[in-house]
């Protein structure tokens, strides 16, 4: 008897699963509908970097076999008119075959894969411009890619391909990124092939460099050479930390100091552009530069101010609403002092639009409090963007 009501009962229980997998069944095409089209892999926060002391590998393979099928080269090529020339060359110019001048460009880059749904991230100089652009992967296999957007402002851009099993990179956190991390950088440098190099993160928040608009630059030694822009710069985990972007050099080779875009910020502007394909950021319509001790001593002001001097001030913008001239010192923004210009471009840019700033500033040697409403900075058309990125 006690067999038969065992019996009994797992029957029941065998029923009721049944139904559960038939329930799950009916219930999961409608809940993958609902997920996010993007997904990206990302390190949980929790993970500790390795402790000062710790001895390092041997080796980092491991990591590099993590990435390396991320990182992508990108061939861009555009047709180029060369300019109108005086009549009197024509004769020496003229194309009897009547193809005209024009030539074809190309140039090389590199990128990484964020998304298995084919979405590459990649530095906006690599295909300013580009009429054609194709991405090949370290596997063999080729695709053309469209441009999905891009942002000037800090050189990003985003990229879109459809080809099956790709492989996506980790995002690792730019808060665990420390001066004297190990750090790699892979991409394609003069179009030679993938190519790994090794160094250490030799500063973080490096601004003022004139590479771009906002700046908020990881500092390398990792050799960085030309082809290498866009790639991948991950930690000895292979995890993403940073976008490689430039180097600094007076020969036109490597020197020892190379840029990074930090993950968070080439984070941000993904997320934004794949969602509304430009980067919606605070804006209040200001060029400004920064106050330094010899622009101070110019205007006759004492050697201690700091902040920002306004240039110009666009028309009908949340700065000219909020009565901001031309010649005023932005000292402070919500009782945060100022710096750098930079340092002020990322505050506005960092903040969402429609809030309220109480502006510091100086106006013919007296202080004066002002307040903006930020607004959402104009969106810069990918075909066309201008040359001069919009200020903040």
């Amino acid at each position: 008897m006690r067999i038969q009501q065992r019996l009994s009962i797992l029957a029941k229980v065998l029923s009721g699963g049944l139904a559960l997998a038939f329930l799950v069944v009916l219930v999961w095409p409608q809940w993958i509908v609902r997920r996010p089209t993007v997904v990206v892999h990302e390190a949980p926060r929790t993970a500790q970097t390795p402790a000062a002391d710790a001895p390092g590998p041997v080796s980092y393979a491991s990591a590099v076999r993590k990435a390396a099928n991320a990182v992508v080269n990108i061939n861009t090529a555009k047709v180029v008119s060369p300019p109108e020339q005086s009549p009197y060359y024509e004769p020496f110019t003229h194309d009897p075959r009547g193809t005209g001048r024009r030539r074809l460009e190309t140039s090389l880059g590199s990128g990484v894969i964020i998304s298995r749904k084919g979405f590459i991230l990649t530095n906006y100089h690599v295909i300013k411009g580009a009429d054609v652009i194709r991405v090949f992967l370290k596997d063999g296999r080729s695709a053309p890619a469209r441009v999905v957007g891009v942002d000037p402002s800090t050189d990003l851009a985003v990229l879109k391909i459809h080809l099956p099993r790709l492989t996506a990179i980790t995002l690792g956190h730019a808060s665990s990124v420390h001066v004297g991390d190990v750090v790699l950088a892979i991409g394609d440098p003069f179009g030679i092939g993938q190519t790994v190099t090794m160094g250490i993160v030799s500063a973080t928040g490096r601004d003022e460099l004139g590479l771009s608009s906002i700046e908020n630059f990881i500092q390398t030694d990792a050799a960085i050479n030309p082809g290498n822009s866009g790639g991948a710069l991950i930690n000895t985990n292979g995890q993403l930390v940073g976008i490689n972007s430039a180097l600094y050099t007076h020969s036109g080779g490597f020197q020892g100091i190379g840029f990074a875009i930090p993950v968070n910020l080439a984070r941000h502007v993904f997320r934004q552009i794949v969602e509304y394909g430009h980067v919606i950021e605070g804006w209040i319509g200001v060029v400004g530069q920064t106050l330094s001790p010899a622009l101070a001593q110019t205007l006759k002001l004492p050697g201690r101010i700091h902040g920002v001097l306004v240039d110009g001030v666009y028309p009908k913008s949340p700065a000219q609403r909020g009565g901001l001239r031309p010649g005023d010192i932005i000292s402070a923004i919500d009782g945060h002092p100022l710096q750098s210009a930079n340092k002020a471009l990322l505050t506005i840019a960092d903040t969402k639009p429609g809030t309220r700033l109480a502006l510091t500033i100086l106006r013919a040697g007296h202080p004066v409090t002002l307040t903006v409403s930020v607004a959402t900075r104009p969106p810069i058309p990918a075909s066309a963007p201008p040359e001069r990125p919009a200020p903040h």
